[in-house]
């Protein structure tokens, strides 16, 4: 296409210096300071202290570089393939009219932090670290507690005033961590230094804790060294870790699971109105208890008392003078000589012994006859058997 000579005047003229020089001003102008971008990093490279990579996100690209000044302050390295969210500028360098993102900040992206805690949990779950036969129970009641987060926190401060007032009696050992970023390896340390020191500090339990975040944030919770660390300690971890819907590779290897960090203190401390409402029952019971016992005690020394008064020597005496009156008037009654009062008298052989019957008796036999008032001797001179009389 040839345009005529009066259309070539009025077109704008550059040479090229300046043409890079005016897309690097609209740029300036039209273009936001900073931005978010979401992309997956390809083909990252160090060169001279800085960190080359090409952002895509499947249908386009563009370069990216974080100076090294800016290397340092990163939370999270990137590999080749993660996704990510960049907080970013353009750099347009005009003599080369080369258009680069330059990262100032990198976090992994919510579909990458994902597909993290997927493959570490695959990767454990075969080896029991998440089953519940594997879960400790928490302390009742528990001297000393071990409690790891950020300090100073809005959620460390929440979780110290929440412990003051459900159970002030339990010491409390702050251990500060980083709680995201690629901080695996520091928190890791710090579980490990308590495992080896709780029997000589007294610890009973440990609580992981964090405040919320985004969930790319927690990212660093997923770990599988800080998940193998954690369920090698020797006391019962509690997380608390974000918000409620959040759940982390941590979360699941846990003893007890708590919903936020305050939620974990309230799972490991017991609450002292409930426990004294406790006591102030069980008070009232034994109470009762006593009460009952005293009562029927008294009502026991009661009838020992009665029985008391039954058994004095006077009483025992009185009565043992009515059964002998009774046994010696039976004594009497049935003694031989009341019988010879009555007018009989016993019939003797010469050896003493009484006779009983008629065939006991001969003619010319000697008897005795006892009498009320003195003994008798005869001979026997007839006997005669009484007539029995038969029937009409």
């Amino acid at each position: 296409m040839t345009l005529p000579e009066s259309d070539r005047l009025h077109l704008p003229r550059y040479s090229v210096s300046s043409l890079n020089a005016a897309v690097a001003s609209l740029l300036e102008r039209g273009f936001a300071p900073r931005f978010l971008l979401e992309a997956t990093v390809s083909r990252p490279q160090l060169k001279k202290g800085h960190l080359w990579m090409t952002l895509v996100d499947g249908q386009a690209s563009i370069s990216a570089v974080v100076w090294a000044s800016q290397l340092a302050k990163l939370t999270m390295q990137p590999r080749d393939g993660d996704g990510v969210v960049v907080v970013a500028k353009l750099n347009f360098w005009a003599s080369r009219a080369n258009l680069c993102v330059q990262v100032l900040d990198l976090r992994p992206s919510l579909s990458s932090v994902l597909r993290r805690f997927e493959q570490v949990r695959e990767l454990l779950a075969p080896e029991g670290l998440f089953d519940p036969e594997r879960k400790r129970p928490l302390p009742a009641a528990p001297g000393r507690i071990a409690l790891l987060t950020s300090v100073p926190s809005s959620a460390l401060a929440d979780m110290l005033r929440t412990a003051r007032e459900r159970w002030p009696a339990t010491r409390i050992l702050v251990v500060p961590i980083p709680v995201q970023g690629a901080a695996e390896a520091q928190i890791c340390a710090a579980l490990q230094r308590l495992g080896e020191g709780a029997a000589a500090l007294g610890i009973e339990a440990i609580v992981l804790a964090r405040g919320g975040g985004n969930r790319e944030d927690l990212s660093v919770f997923d770990g599988e060294e800080l998940a193998r660390c954690m369920a090698q300690l020797p006391v019962p971890v509690v997380c608390g870790i974000g918000h409620e819907d959040d759940t982390t590779i941590a979360d699941l290897v846990a003893d007890h699971r708590a919903a936020t960090p305050t939620a974990a203190v309230v799972a490991v401390l017991p609450d002292r109105r409930q426990v004294q409402l406790a006591l102030q029952q069980q008070r009232r019971h034994l109470d009762q208890l006593v009460a009952l016992r005293l009562q029927g005690e008294r009502q026991r020394l009661g009838q020992l008392g009665q029985r008391l008064l039954h058994l004095h020597p006077k009483d025992q005496l009185q009565q043992r003078r009515l059964e002998l009156q009774q046994a010696s008037r039976l004594l009497r009654a049935l003694s031989p000589q009341h019988v010879l009062e009555r007018g009989f008298s016993l019939v003797r052989h010469p050896d003493g012994s009484l006779v009983r019957r008629l065939a006991d008796l001969e003619i010319g036999m000697r008897i005795g006859i006892d009498l009320v008032d003195g003994h008798a001797d005869a001979v026997v001179g007839e006997l005669r058997a009484q007539a029995r009389k038969g029937p009409d």
